[in-house]
Parts: C-alpha cells; structure tokens; sequence
C-alpha cells in the first residue's frame, strides 16, 4: 500500500498544486494582488540558502514540491479508507497548518489569526481548491485497490454500533 500511496500521493498533490495556481491566477487577475515570494523565502531560510529576494525558481520549487509531498499524506488518507469531501475538507486544514508551522518556524510568517481577513480568505480559498482537488485524485487512485482498511471495518456493520470490534489481520489486509 505504501508504495502506492507514495507515487500517487505525489501525483495526487501535483495535480493540486496546478489546480491552486489556476485558482491564484484568476483570483490575482480579478484583485491585481501580486505573487507571493514566502514559499521562496521559506524554503530559502529552511535550506539556509542566501536571502536575497526568493527568485521565481525557489518560489515554484517550494510551491509544487511541498503540495507533492502534502499529497502523500491525502493518499495514505485514501488508501486506509479516509475519502470524500470531508477527508479532503480535513487535508486541507492539515495543509494549511503545514504551511503555518514551515512559515512561522523561519520567522517568513506570522500566525494566521494576526493577518488582514481579506489575506486569510484568499489563502484558505487556494489552500481549498488544493485540498480538494488532491482529494479527488488519490481517491480516485485509491479507489482502484478497492475499498480500505476502515471502509471494509464500516462495512461489516453499516451504521455506528457500540462494540464493534477490529477486523482481523487478514480483513484488514484485503485478505
């Protein structure tokens, strides 16, 4: 399961990543807000590169390679059987929280509750459009190795029971 969670998870967060740029570009195109260079400056600081101002390079490497790497975790999710919008729904707060802890740790960013509404807005909506779209493609993906771990325990009993006990070992496995 590992394995593939790993290579479709990063196809998975790839294909965020481009969804939340398209969603970036429309919305800067609409607002004239200009490109941000924290992730470049992020991945400057937690590489202990030069800071001089983020080039477009740094800025695109840290942007897709950290929504790839998010993506694995979103696979793992749809693999053990955690999918739909509210798996995608709950990615998507882990993401932004992986982007909080990266941003404030350098000193790049500060705590989301001290930042203008409108700039809060415009990034939980792109970190959004991220999460979901993720979420669709490794559920997608996971989707072909049939049902998880917790999807085939939910089936067992469909509802909620109190005592429902673990799968065996071998049910868990697909076995």
């Amino acid at each position: 399961m590992m394995k593939q969670a790993l290579w479709q998870g990063l196809l998975a967060g790839a294909a965020g990543a481009v969804a939340m740029t398209l969603s970036e570009r429309a919305e800067q195109r609409l607002t004239g807000r200009p490109d941000s260079e924290v992730p470049g400056l992020t991945m400057r600081r937690l590489t202990g590169m030069a800071e001089s101002t983020a080039p477009v390079s740094t800025n695109w490497t840290m942007h897709v390679g950290q929504a790839a790497a998010m993506g694995v975790l979103r696979s793992v999710m749809a693999h053990v059987g955690l999918r739909g919008p509210l798996s995608s729904a709950k990615f998507t707060v882990v993401r932004l929280t992986a982007d909080q802890i990266l941003e404030n740790a350098t000193g790049v960013g500060a705590p989301p509750q001290t930042w203008p509404r409108a700039e809060l807005l415009v990034d939980v909506l792109h970190k959004a459009v991220y999460g979901l779209t993720t979420g669709v493609v490794a559920d997608a993906l996971a989707a072909c190795s049939g049902p998880g771990p917790g999807q085939r325990h939910a089936a067992m009993a469909p509802g909620r029971h109190p005592h429902a006990g673990p799968l065996s070992r071998a049910q868990a496995l697909g076995r």
